[in-house]
Parts: structure tokens; sequence; C-alpha cells
């Protein structure tokens, strides 16, 4: 079963959902919320892997209120302003409903939205072969989407509640984390040197120390990390 809430200050539109939602048998609706602000104190003592989030509401809006959370759990937007679609990619939502909302169009988001929950629960080893079907990554940043090829990628990086990751021609800063993206990486090209840097293997200069050098960056290997990286050097 995959938990999920609503959170809309029109109850029209949350009681198209929560119908959409009673007829998907693995779909559990465990609250509906007129306001972020609510959802926000319930999100902190509860545990949900699915968000239907309105964009346009009083005092906070789905989207400020998507800031404020460390670690959000998959969010699908439902709106009437398609002009927030692009500026939502940027929080690496599972998809966008415009208003009013197909019960066919739900069911796409849903699914995709299962998928992906059902990948990161997955073991880490047999998700990163997994992730090896594909050569790239799709990434969301200022108003596009970029297509980064997996043998482009120099390192990522945690900043914050965002990742960066390094190529030879550009950076791209995303709302994600270390953990999701981690598992959308295959296992033979990268591996993770310490709580805030995975690095491709095929782009490492040089390692001296507990350093490995890559392009310009010089990057520290954590103590936890450095035996299972020493073992993927040797079996490259």
């Amino acid at each position: 079963m995959i938990s999920c809430i609503i959170v809309d200050d029109e109850e029209l539109a949350q009681n198209v959902i929560e119908k959409y939602i009673s007829s998907v048998s693995w779909l559990d609706l465990l609250q509906k919320f007129d306001n972020a602000v609510d959802t926000i104190s319930y999100l902190r003592d509860n545990t949900v892997d699915l968000i239907f989030l309105d964009i346009r509401m009083p005092e906070l809006s789905g989207l400020q209120m998507l800031n404020t959370l460390k670690n959000p759990p998959k969010v699908i937007l439902t709106t009437a302003y398609s002009e927030y679609a692009l500026e939502s990619y940027s929080y690496s939502v599972v998809d966008y409903l415009l208003k009013p909302v197909e019960f066919d169009r739900f069911l796409i988001a849903v699914n995709k939205a299962s998928q992906l929950i059902q990948l990161e629960n997955l073991p880490k080893e047999q998700s990163q072969e997994y992730s090896k079907i594909e050569k790239y990554l799709f990434v969301y940043q200022d108003q596009n989407t970029y297509k980064v090829d997996f043998d482009d990628i120099l390192y990522i990086k945690a900043e914050g509640n965002y990742i960066s990751i390094k190529t030879n021609g550009k950076n791209y800063l995303i709302r994600e984390t270390m953990k999701v993206i981690e598992k959308r990486l295959p296992i033979d090209i990268f591996v993770r040197v310490n709580k805030s840097y995975i690095v491709s293997i095929q782009k490492i200069g040089r390692v001296y120390g507990n350093t490995v050098v890559i392009a310009d960056e010089n990057i520290s290997i954590g103590k936890i990390f450095k035996m299972r990286f020493l073992e993927k050097l040797k079996s490259s």
C-alpha cells in the first residue's frame, strides 16, 4: 500500500481526488488538509509516501511548503494554473495535474509515483542494477529539462536540500537527496566517497592518502566509505 494525503483548500477538488484514490486498491488515504501549515505539523509526526498537493493556498503555497520540508514525500501537484508547471519541476515532483483532473490522467501520475517508490525501496545493489538499463538521467533547472549522460558526470555533491551535478560543461542544481540520486546511478560507474560526494570512477585523476582528485576538485574519502571505495577501484 502507498499511504497518501490530500492538501487542497477547495473542498470540491479534495472530493475529486478522494474519489479517485478510493478507486485504486493500493492507495491508502490517511488525511485531508485545507492548508499547508497543518500539513507541515502532521508530517513532523507521521510518515507519508505521497502527497496530492495544490499550489495556490492561503498563508503558504504548496511550493513554499515543499521548501520547508527537508525530505519531502513524493508529490503530485494538482492545480488550475498551468503557469506553475515549469517551476514545479525544480522540486522534483512526480507529476503535475491540471484541474479539473481526469481519472485516466490521475492513474498515469499515481502509477509513476508507485514505480519511483518501489525503486527507492529496493536494496541499493538491485536498484542500481536496474538503473544500468538507462545511460542518462533527466534533471530540471531554470525552467528547463536537461538530459545528462552518465558518462559526462564528474561528481555529485550535497548542497543542503539540493544536490549539484558537476559535468565538464555545466553544473546542475536540483532539489533531490543523495540517497535517492545514488539509487538512480549505475553501480559500475559511480561510488560514494563520503556523506556529501558521489564520484564517477571513470573521471578520477588520482588518489593519494584519503583524497580523490577529479578535475580540480580534491575530495576527501570518509573512513566508513574507504573500504568500499578501494574495492571498487580494484574491480574497475
